[in-house]
């Protein structure tokens, strides 16, 4: 497990499907996701339950508040090479109650942390709608910089094509 100031990343578990099934359903928490296709309550366990182990290429985290000790969101590091160096980061917290209060800086530093002390990544990227001021916030607050811009390359659920951002973050400017 690894530990920040407000969270704890842990690998996922078959049980955290339900509540995962909880957060696809929820519209204000997928308002800036790329939509799957609809899955039944059945079809997230079976996933969950049959989930390959950690690995340099996909390290997936469930994230859980320290104080309260509940899952309240997921990030990974994924497409991960150790010739390049690089991941992408993916995150995102499911409870809404939680938004605002840090632990979304916290977790993305401790997997920051993660990355480049033990996985010993140079480069650490993102894709971030342009709309998405929150999470643009808290990327550029951790060190993240804008990199290019992708044209409408992110519909919403309300049909809209939006631009994304690629943003990335080196080893060393981790704040």
């Amino acid at each position: 497990m690894l530990t920040g100031e407000l969270t704890r990343l842990r690998p996922l578990e078959p049980e955290d499907a339900d509540t995962f099934w909880r957060w696809h359903n929820d519209p204000e928490v997928n308002r800036w996701l790329v939509a799957d296709h609809p899955e039944s309550l059945a079809q997230i366990r079976e996933r969950f339950a049959e989930r390959k182990p950690n690995s340099y290429e996909l390290a997936d985290f469930a994230i859980e508040s320290l104080a309260v000790g509940t899952l309240i969101g997921t990030c990974r590091l994924r497409d991960a090479t150790p010739e390049q160096g690089r991941a992408e980061l993916d995150i995102y917290l499911g409870e809404t109650d939680h938004w605002g209060g840090g632990y979304g800086t916290d977790a993305m530093r401790t997997l920051c942390r993660y990355g480049f002390d033990m996985m010993r990544l140079h480069m650490i990227a993102l894709w971030v709608v342009v709309d998405n001021e929150a999470a643009i916030h808290v990327y550029k607050k951790l060190g993240f910089q804008v990199d290019g811009r992708h044209r409408q390359s992110f519909r919403g659920p309300d049909g809209q094509w939006h631009d994304e951002y690629l943003m990335s973050l080196l080893e060393g400017e981790l704040r």
